[in-house]
């Protein structure tokens, strides 16, 4: 069985509603065990663990989250050498534009290494139906993925 973990923050729940819909997104796939951890309580365990990851942040201050910055910076370094190239899907929240934290996640995730399944999905603004139907595809997309051994 495939292992995707879903690691994201959310200060004032956007995040979070954009969380579960790529969760339920993921959920349709019954052959792949999905794991949702907070950036705040990730882990390298949990990053060793997944063959691949969707990651979900705001936008704060022109950047990621200081959570998920936080999970990069304990896992980063510890990580070098253990992980093969693992596939990854981004989800931002954002009042802005969203380039900022799309720019500086992906940055740091080449240098994991990781390869991205798709642009990153950038939400402005109030959430939308068509919003969390793109994150509920995001987490499908992602889970049949790996069921097909696309990025093995």
């Amino acid at each position: 069985m495939k292992h995707l973990l879903i690691l994201h923050h959310s200060q004032t729940g956007g995040t979070g509603k954009m969380t579960a819909a790529v969760l339920e997104g993921a959920r349709r796939e019954p052959t792949i065990d999905t794991r949702e951890r907070s950036a705040l309580e990730g882990t390298l365990e949990d990053l060793l663990w997944a063959d691949g990851v969707i990651f979900g942040t705001p936008e704060n201050f022109g950047t990621m989250s200081g959570a998920l910055k936080f999970f990069f910076d304990e896992t980063f370094y510890p990580a070098q050498g253990k992980i093969r190239s693992l596939p990854y899907g981004l989800f931002v929240k954002c009042a802005n534009d969203g380039t900022g934290a799309v720019r500086d996640v992906e940055r740091i995730l080449r240098g994991y290494p990781m390869s991205p399944i798709a642009p990153a999905l950038v939400a402005k603004g109030d959430l939308t139906e068509e919003v969390l139907q793109n994150c509920r595809d995001l987490g499908q997309t992602m889970a049949a993925g790996l069921d097909m051994g696309l990025w093995s």
